[in-house]
């Protein structure tokens, strides 16, 4: 019964997790899937927010007074079972972004930004799982991925669809699930940032996950965090003599973002429906933003 439902709804683990493409969320799960398996799943996600940390600082409105902004996105992501201990994934988000005012932006000149992001590859292996009797079992992978720009878009401006930056990850991940399937997950990883243009702060991002699974749904809550090893503060003197808005990318980005995914299949255990709520908690020259997500999830048998 363990396998069979773990099996049927592995699709739906990552789907919303992703789709939150402005968030370097943990882009991996400790479910592994099997050898040929194959998980199409398109989304789409609506965000909002009209406060800002500036700094550390809470602040209504947001950078450059643009009002309420709202981004669109539609993503596909993709997994493959290599072989029943590697699999490879890839992402690909289209992302709309504007001013509800439609007010320019002061860098982009315009109210409304969209186009194609980054393409993300990701490997992912398990290397020990161990059965723990009648207990459950406990598992230990690795994770080692790139997030590259293109799309045309650039990297400056409150409104920009990303930092257009080349984005090198490797995490750990460790994965408890029980006999009566409830999981829990922990991983950490590091997030080495390149760019011609910026000097776009590294990242440590970590988060947990606890869960639970059967053959009708697979339901899980996230708390993900990013902490950056460095950048320019929002507002500060440094930030202004740097370029202000113009170099956004620069600056210390830090957040911690809880997550709610629901996945409920509908057709032969292959095709199911997700939905999802992400609301940012805290964060460090960040927005205050929540977003809802939706989406279809095949997956082969």
């Amino acid at each position: 019964m363990l396998h069979k439902s773990k099996k049927s709804l592995i699709g739906a683990v990552l789907l919303v997790l992703i789709s939150s493409s402005t968030i370097a969320q943990t882009e991996v799960s400790g479910f592994y899937p099997q050898k040929n398996e194959l998980t199409i799943a398109p989304s789409y996600s609506y965000k909002i927010y009209d406060r800002f940390y500036r700094g550390t600082t809470l602040t209504d409105g947001n950078p450059a007074g643009l009002g309420s902004i709202t981004s669109f996105i539609i993503n596909l992501y993709g997994e493959y079972g290599i072989t029943n201990w590697l699999s490879a994934s890839i992402n690909l988000p289209y992302i709309s972004v504007q001013s509800e005012d439609g007010v320019l932006d002061p860098v982009l000149e315009k109210s409304t930004i969209y186009g194609i992001q980054d393409l993300s590859v990701f490997m992912k292996g398990k290397i020990v799982e161990k059965n723990l009797k009648k207990v459950g079992k406990i598992g230990l992978g690795a994770a080692v991925g790139a997030s590259i720009p293109v799309g045309d878009y650039e990297g400056e401006g409150v409104l920009s669809i990303g930092n257009n930056a080349n984005t090198y990850n490797a995490s750990l991940l460790t994965q408890f699930t029980s006999s009566i399937n409830v999981f829990a997950e922990a991983q950490a990883g590091y997030s080495l940032k390149e760019s011609s243009k910026f000097n776009v702060p590294n990242a440590i991002v970590y988060g947990v996950k606890v869960g639970y699974f059967n053959r009708y749904f697979y339901a899980h809550a996230q708390l993900a965090v990013q902490d950056s090893m460095d950048g320019l503060d929002i507002g500060t003197e440094e930030f202004v003599a740097a370029g202000g808005p113009s170099v956004l990318p620069e600056t210390e980005v830090d957040y911690t973002n809880l997550n709610f995914n629901l996945y409920v299949p509908f057709y032969k255990q292959t095709v199911g429906v997700s939905a999802a709520y992400n609301t940012n908690l805290d964060g460090r020259n960040f927005s205050k933003e929540s977003s809802f997500t939706v989406g279809l999830v095949y997956k082969s048998l």
